[in-house]
């Protein structure tokens, strides 16, 4: 079984934080300093509602589609089934969809 490479773990988490400030810029957010990793998504920390929520996972999709070549559903069931939401942080969503494409790419 492989897994992506540490490169693509930071090209996916390049993509979340470029959305992510397209996002911000959009809508008038500021990004109070720099997003990293730990930037929060949800939550009472994140600048997210959940709007904004949906539209960077449609937006993510079309981008991971374009990058990698392969489609995903990012808010399904078994995301929302989760004990630690993968939509919590920047770094944890980059986690989550690394697991999908490696799923993807061995199944």
């Amino acid at each position: 079984m492989t897994t992506l490479s540490a490169a693509n773990r930071d090209t996916i988490v390049a993509l979340i934080i470029s959305s992510l400030r397209d996002l911000y810029e959009q809508n008038g957010i500021d990004a109070d300093g720099d997003l990293s990793e730990d930037t929060c998504l949800i939550g009472r920390r994140a600048a997210l509602d959940s709007l904004g929520l949906v539209t960077l996972i449609v937006d993510l999709e079309q981008k991971i589609e374009e990058t990698f070549d392969s489609a995903l559903t990012l808010a399904n069931e078994r995301a929302m089934s989760q004990k630690h939401s993968p939509f919590l942080t920047v770094g944890s969503l980059a986690t989550y969809i690394c697991t999908l494409l490696d799923e993807q790419r061995n199944a």
